[in-house]
């Protein structure tokens, strides 16, 4: 009997014990669920905000196209008008500011529509050393406008990457274009016109499973306090930077299983690294039967 009232006692304690941490284990599920239902809510709406702004972007491409070819008409005929030299510069001046915000909002539509449209990557494995080198060809003569020196360190043999070939093109000149600029920023304004006023490094490294390309400048570097924030939408630090083609390449290498960071020194330049998962050689296509 007594070893009954003990077995009782001990399961009567155990329930005792048990309620507390049974209550709190379904009230952290029920959260969990919230916090998942939210996110799946959240989640819903931005596909439709991102939707309906992208549309929006589309509608106000069409007329800008339409005030952009009208200023130029406009300028053609104020060219060949009989108004007096003054008064015709003065208009001239005019359509031209016109043109010009008007193509400077087509850009900016155009860089949101690329980040906010859906990605559709067809990665396939690819030599990134051949790709990198013929992003260089293609950028040099860009530098060199720039007074830019662009160097590359690549391995000899070839390095291999599962990626949409464009769309990493597109990721890497972004970085390549902003170093450019950020290296013009801070060049002196007094410089002998054929000198170099700094340098872009591209550097492929291939360590273990990982795949590094570096995007080395010597600009002016970038504050600690901003280093968190040059990757968000809409966050620039340049005159006249629409402030989305960082967040554009973060985006494209992301979605190729990678990552996009950066280090950075006031006064020294900028190190922007891609890090991608390296890629086994491509299976052999067989027919089919």
């Amino acid at each position: 009997m007594s070893e009954l009232w003990w077995t009782i006692a001990g399961l009567t304690l155990g329930v005792i014990v048990m309620l507390p941490i049974t209550r709190l284990l379904l009230r952290r599920g029920e959260a969990r669920a919230r916090r998942a239902e939210r996110r799946a809510r959240d989640a819903e709406r931005l596909a439709e905000l991102g939707s309906m702004t992208g549309g929006l972007a589309h509608e106000i491409k069409n007329p800008l196209s339409t005030i952009g070819l009208n200023a130029q008409l406009l300028a053609e005929s104020v060219n060949e008008s009989d108004l007096p030299d003054e008064q015709r510069d003065r208009m001239l001046r005019r359509i031209e500011a016109l043109s010009r915000e008007a193509e400077r909002l087509r850009a900016i539509l155009t860089d949101f529509l690329q980040f906010a449209g859906r990605m559709r990557l067809d990665p396939y494995p690819h030599d990134l050393v051949q790709v990198i080198d013929e992003l260089a060809d293609f950028f040099h003569p860009q530098c060199d406008q720039a007074r830019v020196m662009l160097r590359t360190q690549l391995p000899d043999g070839p390095v291999r990457a599962s990626i949409d070939v464009g769309l990493f093109k597109q990721a890497l000149l972004n970085l390549m274009i902003n170093a450019v600029q950020a290296i013009q920023a801070a060049a002196p304004k007094q410089s002998e016109p054929h000198s170099r006023i700094g340098e872009l490094m591209l550097r492929l490294s291939a360590e273990n499973d990982a795949i590094r390309i570096h995007v080395i400048d010597t600009g002016p570097g970038i504050a600690p306090e901003q280093l968190d924030e040059i990757f968000h939408p809409y966050v620039s630090h340049k005159a006249g930077g629409t402030g989305l083609g960082l967040a554009t390449s973060r985006r494209i290498i992301e979605e190729h299983g990678g990552e996009l960071t950066a280090h950075s020194e006031v006064g020294r330049g900028s190190d922007f690294i891609i890090t991608l998962p390296r890629s086994a050689e491509p299976e052999p296509v067989t027919g089919g039967e």
